[in-house]
């Protein structure tokens, strides 16, 4: 059962909206997932990692790539580790501070990262192929708008 199952015809629009919204994030992320794995043999977490080291060619600090990707410390190192023993990314000691490297992509990361990244779009692209592209624009203009009420109103706390 998907998340927006659980909606029900008594509910206010808005929460089957987000529902919706939930549901169709989750359609979208498993589609890419999969894919990633049939045609790279690689995870989201490795893409995303790469995603983050390929914006940024000097390299990240392993805090930078965990607070980037809102995930635990430990997970950039898992995820580093195996990406460094194939030859993807590398360590790069930090000058002035030994208890601190940055990450970087290698030549090959960065070439293997483009083909992924090209196919990424793609994806995503067929994943909204249901929809004109005016309503893809009117979607993405909408969403900006509940977007920009989340940054000019403050969150409220029970």
């Amino acid at each position: 059962m998907d998340m927006e199952a659980r909606g029900r015809s008594e509910h206010p629009e808005a929460l089957r909206l987000w529902l919706r919204l939930l549901t169709c994030t989750q359609l979208v992320e498993k589609q890419v997932r999969s894919q990633l794995r049939e045609q790279f043999d690689t995870t989201l977490p490795r893409f995303d990692l790469m995603a983050q080291l390929e914006r940024k060619p000097e390299g990240l600090k392993m805090n930078e790539l965990s607070r980037r990707m809102m995930v635990t410390g430990g997970n950039i190192t898992g995820i580093t580790d195996q990406l460094v023993n194939e030859g993807l990314v590398e360590r790069v000691e930090v000058t002035g501070d030994r208890r601190v490297c940055r990450v970087r992509l290698t030549p090959l990361g960065r070439s293997q990262f483009d083909a992924m990244a090209r196919q990424h779009e793609g994806w995503i692209v067929a994943a909204f192929d249901g929809l004109a592209p005016p309503e893809v624009e009117a979607l993405h203009r909408l969403l900006g708008k509940v977007k920009q009420h989340f940054n000019d109103t403050p969150l409220e706390t029970a």
